[in-house]
């Protein structure tokens, strides 16, 4: 198994290459999202940074189908972030982190649906991000409030053997590409 730093480094590279490589990939994701998914109330996502998948068009699905949407916002770079409200067209500001983000004063939401970015993934559910900490921790407090599925967005050339992981590290439910729709069963979701 590779150690964390050494793959995030090689999936970096990886990630700006199949995103040149793909550009309607994510438009192509989107549409294999499957209906049994299309039924959340909020969805959480993010706004695509360094060659990420970019999430608006899944998102804009799931807005169609009736959910509402919202997007992070870093309060500072040492903690961790909370979602709210957004829709396409909002203004947005950069967080403390220089991300695109709603406006703070925008009303707070809870996803029952996290779309999450990632530079790696496995089929346990293993994801390997950015190495903040953000969207673990994101996932653990809302996962402590209640019912929450977390679905990372890939492309399908992010896919490992095995992700590094810690006990702080958050495990996906589902994972979406240009190729196809990956639930994890729960039993093989358990480290």
């Amino acid at each position: 198994m590779t150690a964390k730093p050494d793959l995030r480094r090689h999936m970096r590279r990886l990630r700006l290459a199949l995103a040149r490589d793909n550009p309607d990939a994510a438009s192509r994701l989107a549409d294999l999202i499957p209906d049994h998914r299309l039924r959340h109330t909020v969805v959480g996502g993010y706004a695509a940074v360094g060659g990420e998948i970019d999430p608006r068009p899944a998102m804009r699905r799931l807005a169609d189908a009736g959910a509402r949407l919202a997007l992070p916002v870093v309060r500072d770079a040492g903690t961790g972030f909370d979602f709210h409200a957004w829709r396409e067209g909002d203004r947005l500001s950069p967080d403390a982190l220089g991300v695109p983000s709603p406006l703070p004063t925008s009303e707070r939401l809870h996803p029952d649906l996290i779309l999450a970015p990632l530079l790696a993934f496995d089929r346990r559910g293993g994801r390997l991000g950015q190495g903040g900490g953000y969207f673990d921790r994101a996932i653990a407090d809302l996962r402590a409030r209640g019912p929450l599925f977390v679905m990372g967005l890939a492309f399908a050339g992010q896919e490992v053997g095995e992700v590094p992981l810690e006990a702080h590290d958050a495990r996906l439910d589902a994972v979406l590409t240009e190729r196809g729709y990956i639930e994890v069963d729960p039993i093989r979701r358990t480290p």
